[in-house]
C-alpha cells in the first residue's frame, strides 16, 4: 500500500518534521517530510491492516526538540491500495484526552466496538477521537456540501465508534469544493443534535483520485464543559475506616461499605492513601503510609480474618471477638495492637490449613504470576523477622543481595519455605480481597483512586535488591514551607535516574502495572520528584540542609564574577561567636562549650566528632535532649552547601541564607551580591534543567499506564512544572488555603478543567481545626473567600462547612475530592466532639503517628438519608453526575 502522509504545523528554519512508524519486533522506521503546499509531507510504503506511529520535530543537528506523547493509530480498508493521510498534531494536553483512561472505561464497560464499511466509491474516512461518557450519546457529522447535508441537523453523516472513544464514518463525497465540517453530539434517546462542537468550522479538501481513500484524522472533539466528565468524590485512608465488622482498623473489605454510602450521595471517586507494607518494627512508627518495605505488596493490616476462606479454630473465637470488641471500641487506631493480633491468627490459620493452601491452584497461579516480587518480599519478611531488624546491613546472612542465594526460600526442602509462604499467602488473600472489593465498588460505578510516594524507604526490598538503582548515600526530603520552618527529611534514598533511564524506566513501568490491578486514577505523591529533589547528605537530619538534585549549581568562578570574597571555612561551615552563642544558649553557653573549640580569631567551629547534625543527634540518642535542639539547629548555620560533581567541589546556596546568622554578619556589599546569587539560583537558573529532566523520563513512564494520573503539586513550584503537567495531561492539585503566588487563597471558582479541587489534605489540619488555628487568617477567609459579613465565629460552622464544599463543587475542575472529615463538618450531629483526633499527618512532626480512625461507624453514616439526599443534590445540581 502507499500512503501519502499530510500534518500542518509550523516549524521555524531548520526545523524539520519526522514520521516514526512503530514496529513491533524492530526499530522503529522514521521517515524524514518535506514542506510543500502549507503542510509536511512523506510517503511510505506499508504492508500491513494497521499501523502506530508518531511525529517528532527535529533541528538542524537531529536533535529531539519536540515529539507526540499519544500516538496514532490507523486501520486500513482493503479495497484500497493507496490512501491519503491528513493528520494534525497529537497534544495530549487537550481536556478530552484525559477521559481516555481507565475512569471512562470503568463507567463504560458494556462498549462494544463496531466496524464501517468502506465502500470503493468512497471517497473520504472521518476519523475523530472523542471519549465521550454518556453512554446515550454518539458522534454525528455536518458540513457544507450536499452529501454532508449542507448543514441539516437532519441529514448528518453518523459516525460508529470503532475503538474507545474513536469514532469513524466512510462517506462519498463528490462535490468539487474547499469541504467544511463540525462534529456534533446526538442524543439517540432524544434522536436528535443536541450540541455542535466548540471552535471554527474543520475543513479539508475534496479527493480527486480514484482508487484513494483519503483519511482525515481529527484530534479531539471540542467539548463544553457540561459535555466532559467531572466528578466528586471521598478521600479517607483505608486505615482510618470504621465499620461494625473491622478489626480496630479500616480493611480492604470496608471499601465496600465506603462504596454503599458513595453511591447513596452520588460520589464517584474513592480516594485513599498508600496501602503497601510498611513493616519494618512492628511498633507504631510502621504507621506511616510513605515508607513501604515493598512497592508491591500490600499491608497484612488491611486484611480481614473473618473473609478468609479458612476460619478460626473454635478455641480462638472467643477470644477473637473480645480483641475485635476492645479494639473498634477505641477512638484512635493502636497500629501493635492490631498488627500484632491478626499476624497471630493469621500464623495460626496458616499453620492449621497449610498443605490445603500448598495445593490452592489460584495460589500457585499467584505465585507463577507474581513471583519476581514476591520471592524477594518474602525472603526480606523472613530475614527481617529473623534479625530484628529491616536494616539489611545490620544482617548476619544475605546482607547484599544475591538473586540465586535467595531463591532457596521459595523451595521446599529450604528450612525457610513455611515462613515464606506465610508471607506470600497473606498477599495472596490481601489480593483477593481488595479485588473483591474493587469489583463490588465498580458495580456500584465508582473508581479507586490511589496514592503513589514518591520515594522508597531506605531499608525496603527495593533497596536491598536493586540498590544501584537509588542513591543510597542520599536522603529525599522538602524544603521549609508553611508546614515547618526547617524543612522536612523524609530519610528516603534518591533515585538513579541515569540507572533507571539505562533500562526505559522498567522499574517504575512495572510499579505502574502493580498499582493498575486495583486503581483507575493515581495521586503522584510530591510530583516535583519527577522535576528535582530536594536532596541532603547523609549526615544532616534537617531538610533545611537540603539542596535541589539535580540543579545547575554555583561554580566558584561566579564567586570571582560576582566580587564575593569566597572563604570556604566561613561560607560553608557553621558561623559561631560569642554573640550567636548567647541567642542560642543563654545561660547554658558554657554546656555548648562541650561541642565546640574557639578559633585564633575568635570565632568557633564544632570538634570533629560533633561537627555534623547525625553525629549530634546519635551522640544525644540515650541522653537528655537538653540543648541537642539548639545544637542541631547552630549546625545549619551555614551559607552555603557543598557537593562533588566530575572531580570539583560545587556550591548550593542554603535555603532562607539570608535570614541565617551567619549572613547577618556579612558585610553590606557580601549581603547584597549573595542575595542576588541566591535569587538566581533558586528562582532564574533551573527551570530549563528540571523541564529537561521530566520531559525525559515521564512521558515514558506515564504511557506504560491508562489510569488518570494527578500530581501533587504543592511547596515550592517553579514555572516549568505547571507547564510541563499540562503537556502530559497531569491533573493539578489545587487546595484552597495553599495557593501559589502571592494571595491568600486560591479560589476554586477559577480552577481549570484540568485540576482537582479540593478543601483541605491529609497533610494539613482539618477545616475545623484550621479554623481556629489563626483568628487573624480565619476572619479574612470568612469575609473575602467565603463573602460573610461581620465578625467569623470561634467555630467552623455547619452552614460555613457547606458553603465551602459548594465552593468546590460548582466550578469547571474534573474533580471535587474532600476528606471524609469535612462532609461531617457540615452536620452538627455528625462533626467529632474530639476535634483533635481529626488530624491525620502533621507534617512538622517526624515521625508521626498515623492513627485516625472515623469516629461513627460507616453503617451510621449510609443509614443517614437526609444528610446523604443533600450531598446527593448538589452533586447533580452542580454537573458532577
Amino acid at each position: 500500500m502507499k500512503l501519502y502522509f499530510n500534518i500542518e504545523y509550523h516549524a521555524k528554519p531548520g526545523e524539520k518534521l519526522e514520521l516514526l512508524i512503530d514496529e513491533k519486533d524492530s526499530a522503529n522506521r522514521s521517515y524524514m517530510m518535506f514542506y510543500a503546499d502549507d503542510l509536511w509531507k512523506c510517503e511510505v510504503d506499508f504492508f500491513s491492516k494497521s499501523m502506530v506511529y508518531k511525529y517528532q520535530l527535529k533541528d538542524e543537528r537531529g536533535n529531539v526538540l519536540r515529539e507526540e506523547f499519544v500516538q496514532h493509530h490507523l486501520n486500513f480498508s482493503h479495497n484500497y491500495k493507496e490512501f491519503l493521510i491528513f493528520d494534525e498534531w497529537n497534544n495530549k494536553n487537550f481536556p478530552e484526552n484525559y477521559l481516555n483512561n481507565k475512569i471512562l472505561r470503568n463507567k463504560l464497560s458494556q462498549f462494544i466496538p463496531r466496524k464501517i464499511a468502506v465502500l470503493k466509491k468512497h471517497t473520504h474516512v472521518f476519523r475523530i477521537e472523542a471519549p465521550i461518557y454518556n453512554p446515550n450519546w454518539e458522534i454525528v457529522l455536518i458540513g457544507n456540501t450536499a452529501s454532508l447535508g449542507n448543514w441539516s441537523y437532519e441529514n448528518a453523516i453518523h459516525l460508529s465508534q470503532t475503538d474507545f472513544g474513536i469514532w469513524e464514518a466512510s462517506v462519498d463525497i463528490p462535490e468539487i469544493q474547499l469541504i467544511q465540517y463540525k462534529y456534533a453530539i446526538f442524543n439517540q434517546t432524544e434522536g436528535k443534535i443536541i450540541d455542535i462542537e466548540n471552535g471554527e468550522n474543520r475543513s479539508t479538501i475534496p479527493n480527486l483520485q480514484k482508487d484513494v481513500l483519503q483519511i482525515v484524522a481529527n484530534h479531539y472533539f471540542r467539548f463544553k464543559s457540561y459535555q466532559m466528565y467531572h466528578d466528586a468524590g471521598v478521600a479517607v485512608p483505608v486505615f482510618s475506616l470504621r465499620t461494625e465488622n473491622s478489626f480496630g482498623v479500616g480493611e480492604f473489605s470496608d471499601l465496600k461499605k465506603l462504596a454503599d454510602w458513595a453511591s447513596k450521595t452520588s460520589l464517584g471517586i474513592i480516594q485513599v492513601l498508600p496501602i503497601n507494607d510498611t513493616t519494618a518494627n512492628y511498633s507504631w512508627t510502621d504507621s506511616y503510609p510513605y515508607a513501604a518495605v515493598s512497592v508491591y505488596a500490600l499491608h497484612p493490616q488491611y486484611i480481614s480474618i473473618e473473609s478468609l476462606y479458612f476460619s478460626l479454630p473454635n478455641e480462638l473465637v472467643e477470644e477473637y471477638q473480645a480483641e475485635k470488641l476492645a479494639l473498634n471500641s477505641l477512638d484512635l487506631i493502636d497500629y501493635e495492637k492490631v498488627i500484632s493480633a491478626k499476624w497471630k491468627y493469621l500464623k495460626t490459620i496458616f499453620t492449621i490449613e497449610k498443605e490445603k493452601i500448598y495445593k490452592d491452584r489460584n495460589f500457585k497461579k499467584f505465585i507463577k504470576d507474581n513471583e519476581e516480587w514476591l520471592l524477594p518480599y518474602s525472603a526480606f519478611c523472613v530475614l527481617r523477622d529473623k534479625y530484628k531488624t529491616p536494616n539489611f546491613t545490620e544482617w548476619k546472612t544475605h546482607k547484599k543481595y544475591i538473586a540465586g542465594k535467595i531463591s532457596p526460600f521459595f523451595s521446599p526442602k529450604n528450612k525457610d519455605y513455611d515462613a515464606s509462604m506465610l508471607h506470600v499467602w497473606v498477599q495472596f488473600q490481601l489480593h483477593k480481597q481488595l479485588k473483591d472489593a474493587l469489583d463490588y465498588i465498580h458495580r456500584l460505578g465508582i473508581s479507586l483512586k490511589g496514592d503513589l510516594p514518591i520515594g522508597i524507604y531506605r531499608y525496603s526490598v527495593e533497596a536491598w535488591a536493586e540498590p544501584d538503582l537509588f542513591g543510597m548515600d542520599f536522603q529525599a526530603g522538602a524544603p521549609p514551607d508553611q508546614f515547618t520552618e526547617i524543612g522536612q527529611n523524609w530519610e528516603f534514598p534518591t533515585y538513579n535516574w541515569e540507572a533507571m533511564k539505562a533500562d526505559d524506566y522498567r522499574w517504575w513501568k512495572n510499579r505502574f502495572k502493580a498499582l493498575e490491578q486495583y486503581f483507575d486514577a493515581m495521586r503522584i505523591d510530591h510530583i516535583l520528584g519527577f522535576f528535582r529533589i530536594w536532596r541532603m547528605p547523609i549526615s544532616a537530619t534537617q531538610g533545611i540542609l537540603g539542596y535541589f538534585y539535580p540543579a545547575v549549581p554555583v561554580l566558584f568562578d561566579e564567586f570571582k564574577a560576582r566580587h564575593i570574597p569566597f572563604d570556604f571555612e566561613r561560607y560553608c561551615n557553621p558561623f559561631i561567636n560569642d554573640e550567636i552563642l548567647w541567642k542560642y544558649f543563654g545561660e547554658e553557653t558554657f554546656k555548648a562549650l562541650e561541642f565546640i573549640n574557639k578559633n585564633s580569631n575568635g570565632n568557633y567551629q564544632f570538634k570533629e566528632q560533633f561537627n555534623t547534625q547525625r553525629k549530634l543527634v546519635d551522640y544525644f540518642k540515650d541522653k537528655p535532649e537538653d540543648i541537642s535542639e539548639k545544637l542541631t539547629s547552630l549546625c545549619a548555620n551555614v551559607l552555603f552547601l557543598t557537593e562533588e560533581k566530575n572531580g570539583k567541589t560545587v556550591y548550593h546556596p542554603r535555603f532562607n541564607a539570608f535570614k541565617t546568622e551567619s549572613y547577618q554578619y556579612l558585610s553590606d556589599g557580601e549581603r547584597r551580591s549573595i542575595y542576588e546569587l541566591y535569587q538566581d539560583y533558586f528562582f532564574k537558573r533551573q527551570d530549563y534543567l528540571w523541564k529537561q529532566k521530566a520531559m525525559e523520563k515521564l512521558p515514558v513512564i506515564l504511557n506504560a499506564t491508562d489510569m488518570l494520573i494527578c500530581g501533587e503539586d504543592l511547596g515550592m513550584i517553579p514555572d516549568c512544572i505547571p507547564e510541563v503537567m499540562d503537556e502530559l495531561a497531569i491533573v493539578a492539585l489545587k487546595v484552597q488555603r495553599m495557593p501559589s503566588g502571592n494571595i491568600p487563597f486560591y479560589n476554586p471558582k477559577k480552577a481549570k478543567y484540568l485540576n482537582v479541587v479540593t478543601a483541605s489534605s491529609h497533610d494539613s489540619s482539618t477545616l475545623r481545626q484550621w479554623w481556629k488555628e489563626n483568628p487573624q487568617v480565619t476572619q479574612t477567609y470568612f469575609n473575602q473567600q467565603l463573602n460573610q459579613q461581620g465578625k467569623a465565629p470561634d467555630d467552623l460552622e455547619p452552614y460555613l462547612a457547606e458553603i465551602i464544599m459548594k465552593q468546590h463543587l460548582y466550578n469547571d475542575a474534573m474533580l471535587a475530592i474532600f476528606p471524609i472529615q469535612e462532609f461531617f463538618a457540615m452536620d452538627e450531629n455528625l462533626v467529632n466532639p474530639k476535634i483533635d483526633n481529626e488530624r491525620i499527618n502533621n507534617p512538622a512532626v517526624f515521625p508521626h503517628y498515623w492513627r485516625y480512625r472515623m469516629h461513627i461507624n460507616i453503617e451510621n453514616l449510609t443509614d443517614n438519608l437526609e444528610f446523604n439526599q443533600n450531598i446527593s443534590n448538589w452533586i447533580h445540581e452542580s454537573g458532577r453526575k
